[in-house]
């Protein structure tokens, strides 16, 4: 991913045969060139994007590019300068996204904020009586991500433990439990 450096480039012209054996239908190579590929997209990736889940994200998403585009690869051209815009491209989408998702989302009002954003909110501090019983109202799963998340104040990754389920599930719960939070106290119907 190193744009300059005689290591970069051998290491990328070693890429670069990985990637010409795995068109061939070479699964070894193909497998080898994603080990390899990780840690340098890792690098790459949060050097342009600060959120480590997000990050992640877009690392995942380059590697699903990859993949997709992996048969436009042509091997008589380097590999790094393809490998490197493919990887721009998911940051930029990614920035995007997060742009699109600043301009939708609205601050609950001060009234039906789960706790004090300053100090800690344990499990059980006091909440707004119409929070509290539009929290009651959400499922269980959704309910206790939600919990976790906003009053216990835990890591999504933390959270994720605690319940028993994947990062993923568990974002999936919070955001489903969020939606439903602002449809009961009065958000607009098309936020997601």
């Amino acid at each position: 991913m190193k744009e300059r450096g005689s290591g970069a480039g051998e290491l990328e012209l070693a890429w670069g045969r990985q990637m010409a054996a795995a068109q061939d239908g070479d699964a070894a190579a193909y497998d080898a060139l994603l080990q390899e590929l990780l840690p340098a997209l890792r690098v790459f990736v949060n050097a342009r994007i600060r959120e480590a889940s997000t990050a992640e994200d877009v690392v995942q998403n380059v590697l699903l590019s990859l993949h997709r585009a992996r048969n436009t690869y042509d091997p008589s051209r380097p590999f790094g300068p393809w490998l490197r815009t493919i990887a721009r491209n998911a940051v930029v989408d990614a920035r995007r996204a997060r742009g699109k998702r600043a301009e939708r989302e609205t601050a609950l009002p001060e009234a039906d904020r789960i706790a004090d954003e300053r100090e800690p909110s344990p499990a059980g501090a006091p909440l707004s009586a119409r929070m509290a019983c539009a929290l009651a109202e959400l499922p269980p799963a959704q309910r206790e991500a939600v919990e976790l998340i906003q009053l216990r104040e835990l890591s999504v990754v933390e959270a994720a433990s605690r319940a028993g389920v994947t990062v993923s599930a568990l974002k999936v719960r919070a955001h489903r439990g969020y939606k439903a939070l602002r449809k009961r106290l009065g958000g607009r119907e098309g936020d997601e």
